[in-house]
């Protein structure tokens, strides 16, 4: 039975906690035996692990890829564990018929098949191709695939996904939009507007619908829009919905973060890290299927041959928690829960906590200080087993 012996993010009190199978058998405060003389506060931090409900690829792999396999997606689940990230959403974006239907087809498969995906990946995020056509809003997704939102091309994919969409973003400026909002909200799938230049109206009639999300809220816009109203003010404004935010120093300045934060609250926000293909990659340029795309040494994706144009993400949620403390003043608890317990629970998972009885899917990393920029990632449990030899080797090392 593996013990860790760690402080808990919530309260940074030094605990035993005892995982039988796949769960947390039992969470007691730390004996001076297991401390070993170590002093309290050079104990790693644990947490629940995080979840992030945008992922599109990793270090090469897209999930958009007609030439997907099994074994892409699973190398791509893999990689996550070194962030911390115990389980998210494999991202399949504006695309062909074709190539969506196949993407997540073979998602489904890998799912089936490997039970080390099927740990990782609950399920899958639709965003697009039922977004705005317009430069800006529309953002990297490809223009030739954008249309107007069909039930009918929507179920042919949840067909292929074999019901495991979980997360719908689509714009409501299409007047077709709201009734595969209402349908999909009532199938139990989690709907986002993104993407979108919808009026207040539009976004009004999509959150009376059912849609409960706002995707990366303050991206994928126009450079310049009215003052006022807004679709950014609108969906601040508008309680029944949450925001997923991108706060990996990149993509949202910190006074913004800090604002949108403070205007729907913390309870109401979740980090995502939006991570594309280039993500884990070295500093470079590389011809992709969007033109010469740079990774920078700060991490920072771009158009190749300028610094400004963002070009995705590239960074995970080890960064993004640490960069939303930074930005927002929000303490460690809070933003942890932003990247793991909050986003669970939108995608009906509500038993991802550090708890006893619950799935032992933890997260250890040393506690940020003032000028941390991304957390210091010591070792990741998901499903009860250690992801890594040389972090069971560390809290061995501890009790």
């Amino acid at each position: 039975m593996p013990t860790i012996v760690a402080r808990r993010y919530d309260s940074l009190r030094p605990v035993e906690i005892a995982v039988k199978g796949r769960t947390i058998d039992s969470i007691i405060p730390a004996r001076q035996v297991a401390l070993n003389s170590l002093a309290a506060e050079t104990l790693p931090i644990v947490a629940p692990g995080f979840v992030d409900l945008q992922i599109n690829g990793y270090r090469g792999r897209e999930f958009n890829d007609q030439q997907l396999t099994i074994e892409k997606v699973r190398e791509v689940a893999m990689d996550m564990d070194a962030g911390g990230c115990t389980s998210f959403l494999a991202t399949c974006t504006t695309d062909s018929q074709q190539v969506l239907a196949n993407s997540f087809a073979v998602l489904a498969r890998a799912i089936d098949q490997l039970p080390e995906v099927a740990a990782r990946i609950p399920g899958f995020h639709c965003e697009g191709p039922w977004i705005s056509p317009l430069d800006g809003p529309r953002g990297a997704h490809p223009i030739q695939h954008v249309r107007v939102p069909t039930l009918d091309e929507f179920k042919k994919f949840q067909d292929a996904a074999r019901g495991k969409i979980k997360l719908l973003t689509i714009s409501p400026e299409y007047a077709e939009a709201i009734p595969v909002i209402r349908e999909a909200a009532r199938m139990g799938v989690l709907v986002a507007i993104g993407h979108t230049n919808a009026n207040s109206d539009q976004i009004a009639a999509a959150v009376d619908a059912g849609a409960r999300l706002s995707t990366h809220l303050g991206n994928g816009a126009h450079p310049q829009i009215k003052r006022h109203p807004n679709y950014i003010w609108d969906q601040l404004a508008e309680d029944r919905l949450v925001a997923s935010l991108i706060v990996d120093g990149h993509h949202l300045p910190p006074a913004v973060v800090k604002a949108m934060i403070r205007a729907k609250s913390p309870q109401r926000c979740i980090l995502v890290s939006d991570v594309t293909s280039m993500g884990g990659m070295p500093p470079g340029t590389y011809a992709t299927g969007l033109g010469d795309l740079e990774v920078l040494a700060s991490g920072k994706l771009v158009v190749a041959g300028q610094r400004d144009i963002l070009a995705g993400a590239s960074l995970l949620l080890d960064t993004c928690v640490a960069q939303v403390m930074r930005f927002a003043g929000v303490n460690l608890a809070t933003a942890v829960e932003m990247a793991s317990t909050q986003p669970a629970a939108l995608i009906g998972v509500t038993n991802h906590r550090l708890d006893v009885g619950c799935p032992a899917n933890l997260v250890l990393f040393d506690e940020p200080t003032v000028g941390t920029t991304k957390l210091a990632v010591r070792g990741t449990m998901n499903s009860g087993d250690w992801c890594s030899s040389n972090a069971e080797r560390k809290m061995q090392n501890a009790e």
